[in-house]
């Protein structure tokens, strides 16, 4: 058996739905859909499939979906709970399942009609059956009730430690639109953002304007692994997952760790990138384009820095620079569209995105793509990977 998952486990079929705000089919019609697709995309028939893993917040049963594509028996189900912090979580329990010889070919899927359903914007007002509630009653009189709430006053403290300005943050959001513009499966495709039309949009919670968030989407996202081995006789070139790790920092809440010393960084990412660097044998010198989880444009800044491409403080200057650009950027970033401004399937369409860009089929393809980082949610326990082409 491997003693690291480095190269053990290879993304082989990607799949998706169009992505809209209102499908009119059920979620589960779109998680089938999704899966469907994703097979295919492998050249696959849904027997193959021994495993299915997913977030704890889908709504889709797993045995519901095995039975609507045709799925036979199934060796693995797995669930991963922390909102956006399990996309590449799921990842990460495949890629175990595929290393230690459990099952021959995983699903991981994510669906919601996070927009015509439940819009996850509404916060967390009203009845609260879980554990977190010990935490977020303490800040829920106060108005902090949703994501764009806490993500703010994170924010907030970041912006007064290191002189970032609301200019900095549009950066993010407009890098994000420009690939978003050439990318037919994006709800903002052939839609450019300028910078007016970014500074005079509404606040949502200070410093945070309306093209600071991300979208609400119906829509699912999944996405095929399996071995090395098996992977070199499918349809397409796999990407390799080099390394894949989820962590959860001292002193974690669930998108409020406020009684840190410091909240200007995020240790749990810091922890992820350590893991992959080393399970990798990589640095951020070697990660030529990235999937950074944006469900707000400030949180790509925490990230940046977590993941060493710049200096604590300095994601300002970095993004500024044009770094985040495929035309030419040190890091394209994002080159779907990004939650900001392709879809919120909850961070599952950034795994999607990179495994095109290690395919060389994104609609914003840069010039080198040997590597690609993906992230997961942040300000909760989360995950990563580096993707490279397959040995």
């Amino acid at each position: 058996m491997p003693t690291t998952l480095k190269n053990e486990a290879v993304i082989v079929g990607i799949g998706q739905t169009k992505y809209t705000k209102n499908s009119g089919v059920s979620e589960l019609a779109l998680a089938s859909e999704a899966v469907r697709n994703a097979i295919d995309d492998a050249g696959l028939v849904p027997s193959d499939i021994d495993g299915l893993t997913t977030f704890l917040l889908d709504n889709n049963d797993e045995i519901e979906v095995a039975r609507s594509v045709g799925i036979g028996d199934i060796k693995l189900f797995s669930r991963i709970g922390y909102g956006g912090g399990a996309a590449t979580s799921i990842v990460h329990q495949a890629t175990m399942a595929i290393a230690t010889g459990t099952c021959d070919y995983v699903v991981a899927y994510r669906a919601l009609n996070g927009r015509s359903g439940q819009r996850y914007s509404q916060g967390v007002s009203g009845d609260i059956v879980t554990s977190d509630l010990i935490h977020w009653s303490w800040y829920m009189p106060w108005g902090l009730l949703t994501p764009a709430s806490w993500v703010a006053m994170f924010t907030q403290r970041y912006m007064h430690e290191y002189g970032a300005k609301a200019e900095d943050l549009g950066q993010v959001a407009l890098a994000m639109r420009n690939h978003a513009v050439n990318n037919p499966d994006a709800f903002f495709y052939e839609r450019p953002l300028s910078e007016e039309d970014y500074s005079t949009a509404r606040m949502i919670c200070e410093p945070l304007r309306l093209y600071d968030c991300c979208q609400e989407t119906d829509g699912g996202c999944a996405v095929v692994i399996t071995s090395p081995e098996r992977a070199r006789d499918l349809r397409h070139p796999g990407a390799q997952i080099r390394g894949v790790a989820c962590a959860a920092a001292a002193e974690q809440e669930q998108m409020t760790s406020f009684y840190r010393d410091d909240i200007t960084t995020l240790p749990e990412m810091d922890q992820v990138a350590e893991q992959i660097y080393a399970q990798s044998g990589l640095g951020p010198q070697d990660i030529d384009a990235a999937v950074i989880y944006d469900a707000f444009s400030s949180i790509v800044f925490f990230q940046l820095e977590s993941f060493g491409f710049c200096k604590v403080g300095e994601a300002k200057d970095f993004v500024q620079e044009g770094n985040l650009s495929a035309k030419g950027g040190r890091l394209p970033t994002n080159t779907h569209g990004g939650q900001l401004s392709e879809a919120y399937i909850h961070g599952v369409n950034g795994i999607v995105e990179g495994t095109r860009l290690i395919r060389g089929t994104s609609a914003n393809q840069p010039e080198r793509n040997d590597h690609v980082l993906v992230t997961s949610g942040v300000g909760v326990p989360t995950s990563g990977l580096i993707l490279g082409q397959l040995t």
